[in-house]
């Protein structure tokens, strides 16, 4: 479909017979004769592109062009230039120009090039789309805690977000969420209609790696038979996620450092430095500061990494996590699993918190839709949860979590599976401080459940 494009030259006969072929052509078209008028017409009407020349009054069209992809550094823009100038036009296209015309040029082959360009823009609207679902999946208003530590850190992160330039360091064990924290704070932050890539630095050998990180020249190595872009181009202007970034070889670190400092880099055979703008997001399950004071890891990176840390807590010090995060679970494969299960009875919500929880979120979430596919639809009970999990030995008592653990039979009477459940209700009750809403959530019932249960008890 046309979209809308502004035309910029300062010979009046260029700009009338372009912007006419281009109307012609069902494009909403804004015309500029001057750099000034045209940033000033950009700003107002925000057009989808952009035709520029590279010769103009004043100002000319490579830092016209600069000074779009400030303002919006998605925007397509086709330069103009003569023949004597293609050394100007190629400069453009290292600024961020989408193609270049060499003039005189045919409105056929103006418009062909407009073509891909509006293919170009048609992509990204798709890739807008799905941004805009992301935000969605990844909000932080999504994020299920009542943990205290988690929320201060999430907090953090938040704020952190705002900077986009700020690197930013996730630790955590395996399973806690680290990628998905990592997509919380790009998703949040002003580079969020720009490429969020990932690469976990454990899988790769350091070769690969690094020509994953900074791409090649042709001939820099035996299979390297044409120029690959690394990850640090194609992620310009967005972020890159670094996962177990303490895995990543000491002669990969001294380069990430420099585009830390520098914001440049060379390919891997190159000779000419290369420029970005990317936020850097690491994460790690390992103590970097043991591996520094080991020499397995440099300090200088360390520091220039560790500018915000931010600290996942393993679930089993989240115990008023466990509950909340494993309904929202139960949502999640309702969904995917056709489902209609309504949550957890007292018994299996108790055996759930307070297990152990080694996989962290991972490993609930495969615990959540083994249980689901092989339990009847209702409340989950607790005989249908993992082995692993009914036989669970509780850890020695804790101040925090409340426990039913603890009860203390009269003589040779064990209480019944009620009197557990009775207890473990009012446990919750007085942690929570008689909060309904909050026991229900933590208890992994209704709050209207909650109501009957505490009716009925008094009625008896």
């Amino acid at each position: 479909m046309p979209y809308s494009i502004l035309v910029v030259d300062d010979e009046d006969l260029t700009l009338r017979t372009l912007s006419r072929g281009l109307r012609e052509e069902g494009y909403e078209v804004f015309t500029a004769a001057t750099g000034e008028d045209a940033l000033r017409v950009f700003t107002a009407e925000q057009p989808d592109l952009a035709l520029l020349d590279i010769v103009l009054p004043a100002m000319d069209g490579v830092e016209v062009l600069r000074r779009m992809k400030a303002i919006h550094p998605a925007t397509i823009v086709v330069m103009m230039s003569a023949y004597h100038l293609v050394d100007r036009a190629v400069e453009a296209m290292k600024a961020g120009a989408f193609d270049y015309l060499i003039k005189p040029f045919h409105l056929a082959d103006m418009m062909e090039t407009l073509r891909r360009a509006s293919e170009m823009l048609g992509l990204r609207v798709r890739v807008r789309d799905n941004v805009e679902r992301a935000k969605g999946r990844y909000d932080f208003g999504r994020v299920v805690t009542e943990n205290p530590a988690t929320r201060r850190m999430l907090e953090i992160a938040r704020k952190t977000a705002e900077s986009d330039h700020t690197t930013i360091l996730i630790q955590g064990e395996s399973g806690t969420g680290k990628g998905v924290l990592a997509r919380a704070i790009h998703y949040a932050s002003p580079r969020a209609n720009m490429p969020l890539l990932e690469l976990n630095c454990a899988t790769l050998p350091e070769n690969l790696l690094e020509s994953e990180l900074f791409g090649f020249e042709p001939g820099a190595f035996t299979d390297a038979r044409r120029r690959k872009e690394g990850l640090l181009e194609r992620t310009h202007g967005g972020t890159l996620f670094l996962d177990e970034i303490g895995n990543m070889a000491p002669a990969v670190q001294a380069k990430l450092l420099r585009v830390l400092e520098e914001g440049s880099f060379m390919r891997l055979g190159g000779t000419r430095p290369i420029t970005v703008n990317v936020r850097i997001i690491t994460a790690t399950n390992a103590d970097l500061k043991q591996q520094v004071a080991q020499g397995r890891f440099r300090e200088d990176l360390y520091y220039r990494l560790n500018v915000v840390p931010l600290y996942i807590p393993p679930l089993r010090k989240r115990w008023e996590d466990v509950v909340p995060l494993a309904l929202e679970l139960l949502k999640h494969f309702n969904r995917e699993l056709n489902k209609k299960f309504t949550g957890l009875t007292p018994a299996a919500a108790e055996l759930l918190q307070h297990y152990a929880w080694p996989g962290n979120i991972r490993e609930l979430k495969n615990v959540m839709e083994r249980t689901m596919i092989l339990s009847p639809e209702g409340d989950i009970d607790a005989d249908y949860l993992p082995e692993e999990i009914r036989d669970h030995t509780p850890p020695a008592p804790n101040p925090e979590p409340p426990s039913s653990f603890d009860v203390s039979p009269t003589g040779n009477q064990l209480p019944s599976l009620r009197e557990h459940e009775d207890q473990y209700i009012h446990e919750v009750l007085a942690a929570t401080g008689n909060n309904k809403t909050q026991a229900a959530r933590i208890l992994g019932i209704h709050p209207t459940s909650l109501l009957r249960r505490l009716k009925k008890e008094l009625a008896e």
